[in-house]
């Protein structure tokens, strides 16, 4: 068994960051921030116990990239620590954010070379200008800029964590209950992202791809009778609805899905399983505010939408200018962006027949483009 684990946190919001998008899927070319840092300590280390922390509704997507061990976190940095330190049984941990993107291997082996020699070892950076504290100019050389990765015995860590008190670090949460500290060289490359204007001061992240991504999504709906009409976000003059779960926008729900195939996370279903009580007739509005922001978290921009509706009734030609907007909106695309056709199956199948509606629908999607913003 190996003596070393690694604990990587990326369950942050994100909300100094200053963007839509989470720093942690900021994209590196085609990369994920967070997919990209996991490789580099996998590299470094050549260890495969890599333990990543993240948000609850983030872990099904981030297995699609890799098949590193993700832990649920908390609402804050100790909390998602101490979860994820239940899965540690190696006597070491190395633990590191997300957040400070540029670690480099030089760092990481004065670390690891002083494992044994303390309770946590911890980089640090020395500062260069005049520091004031309360007013009162302090002695500099006594003041340490403090970085991770902070490499600690596990239980010592475990131990320390576990005190009714919050800790901005692993060193102080040591520190406290008599732990010995042994500080070693920083690396001046390893910023940590806090604030947006934070990534100017990093060369180690190359640009996200120009890449464009194309998703395609399709549904179907039978008429249901005394139930309102919803489609493409509008209420339409009827005297019969959709049978369905929610209220049945079916070209909403063809939206949905387009906006989450180009992205590849997955389908409506498993956003919003059918089974669920919560989205009993819940206006399909809302399903798609909740996808398209799930989508631009986790690092895309939005670039268009072409919705085709097949309807042989209710006759649509007034409504589709007002779902173009409604749908626009909801997207914060400009309205030009959204496109509604309308046609008739020629009276043939089902639709011909007037049972129901059937729509298609295309999205396309770029990474957030974070250089150069």
């Amino acid at each position: 068994m190996p003596d070393l684990s690694i604990i990587l946190l990326s369950a942050g919001h994100s909300s100094r960051f200053g963007a839509v998008t989470k720093k942690q899927w900021l994209r590196v070319e085609n990369t994920p921030l967070w997919l990209e840092l996991a490789k580099k300590f996998r590299n470094y280390t050549s260890n495969d116990k890599i333990i990543i922390t993240a948000a609850e509704n983030e872990i099904k997507y981030m297995k699609k990239f890799a098949d590193f061990e993700f832990v649920v976190g908390g609402e804050s940095r100790q909390e998602s620590l101490l979860k994820a330190l239940k899965k540690v049984s190696s006597p070491y941990v190395l633990v590191s954010d997300i957040a400070r993107a540029c670690v480099d291997k030089e760092m990481i082996d004065r670390i690891l070379k002083h494992k044994g020699k303390g309770d946590c070892i911890v980089p640090y950076l020395k500062v260069s200008d005049t520091v004031v504290y309360k007013n009162e100019t302090i002695d500099r050389e006594e003041v340490k800029l403090i970085q991770t990765p902070q490499l600690s015995k596990t239980e010592i860590l475990k131990k320390a964590l576990s005190q009714e008190k919050i800790f901005t670090d692993e060193s102080g949460a040591v520190k406290s209950i008599g732990g010995k500290i042994v500080y070693v060289e920083g690396s001046p490359e390893a910023h940590k992202i806090t604030y947006f204007h934070d990534l100017k001061k990093l060369t180690c992240l190359k640009p996200p791809s120009n890449d464009i991504f194309v998703g395609e999504g399709f549904d179907v709906h039978p008429f249901e009778e005394g139930k309102p009409m919803y489609l493409g976000g509008v209420k339409i003059d009827s005297s019969y609805g959709f049978k369905a779960h929610s209220d049945g926008d079916v070209a909403i729900h063809a939206l949905i899905d387009s906006l989450l195939g180009a992205a590849g996370i997955g389908d409506i279903g498993e956003l919003f399983p059918d089974t669920d009580k919560a989205y009993k007739n819940i206006d399909s509005k809302v399903l798609l505010k909740k996808s398209a922001d799930f989508v631009k978290s986790v690092g895309f921009e939005i670039i268009n939408a072409d919705i085709t509706i097949m309807a042989q009734k209710p006759k649509l030609s007034d409504y589709k200018d007002k779902m173009r907007k409604t749908i626009a909106s909801i997207l914060e695309i400009e309205p030009f962006k959204v496109n509604i056709k309308a046609t008739t199956t020629e009276k043939l199948g089902f639709i011909g027949r007037g049972e129901g509606v059937a729509v298609s629908a295309v999205s396309s999607l770029k990474f957030y483009r974070w250089v150069g913003t």
